[in-house]
């Protein structure tokens, strides 16, 4: 079954990581993939700087009106989106940004995407100050609904310090994703990080895991 996902996150959380490696994954698996990024408020790293390898699987990346290469923090989406949205041969990976000024962008397809049925995941990341408790999680995922008129469905545990993640790394960030999910009744959907610390976790871990390719990241960073 197809799906529209929305991934969003506070900045430096990892969102755009895992919504790369999450449309790489279900295009290894055969599946016809579009990834829109909708990150253009102060963005950091942008999915569409890795546009050429996505291509290269066969994913459809979808970005500013403007092309891939541009640069510039414009609300400048291509209406292309509304392709995939309304297409249920596609599964749709959006990568949203990560507060409400960010999340403003998507309210002009949300009815689109009611329409078809989604999933807004929100990335969790214990170690940024800002989302290192629940009231600082709380803060980013109601802002968030409100702006984007969305609610979110699930949780994904991204917790990391990039190639020197460990698994007591990521049993941290899960410690907290639960606290947020006992609060809010909002499953663990994902647990994502590099491949070396998600095998150490229990097999009765909740949530699926999801080896992180850094794609958005040279070697040496």
């Amino acid at each position: 079954m197809t799906t529209i996902k929305i991934i969003t996150g506070h900045y430096g959380s990892g969102k755009t990581e895992f919504a790369v490696s999450l449309a790489m994954q279900l295009a290894e698996q055969g599946r016809q993939v579009a990834l829109s990024d909708l990150d253009i408020v102060n963005p950091y790293f942008r999915s569409r700087e890795r546009a050429e390898a996505m291509e290269a699987k066969g994913i459809r990346v979808i970005s500013s009106s403007l092309g891939h290469a541009s640069t510039l923090d414009l609300p400048a989406v291509s209406a292309e989106i509304r392709g995939p949205i309304n297409d249920p041969d596609y599964d749709v990976i959006m990568d949203l940004g990560g507060d409400e000024v960010g999340a403003r962008v998507v309210v002009a397809f949300s009815e689109d995407i009611k329409r078809r049925g989604y999933e807004m995941l929100l990335v969790i990341n214990a170690y940024r100050p800002e989302t290192s408790d629940v009231a600082g999680v709380m803060r980013y995922l109601e802002g968030i609904e409100y702006t984007s008129k969305l609610e979110f469905t699930g949780l994904i545990v991204n917790t990391h310090l990039i190639w020197d993640t460990t698994t007591e790394d990521v049993l941290a960030g899960l410690e907290l994703a639960r606290e947020v999910s006992k609060q809010t009744g909002l499953p663990i959907r994902y647990i994502s990080a590099i491949p070396s610390a998600l095998a150490g976790l229990p097999e009765d871990t909740e949530g699926e895991q999801l080896p992180i390719g850094m794609y958005m990241r040279d070697a040496w960073m």
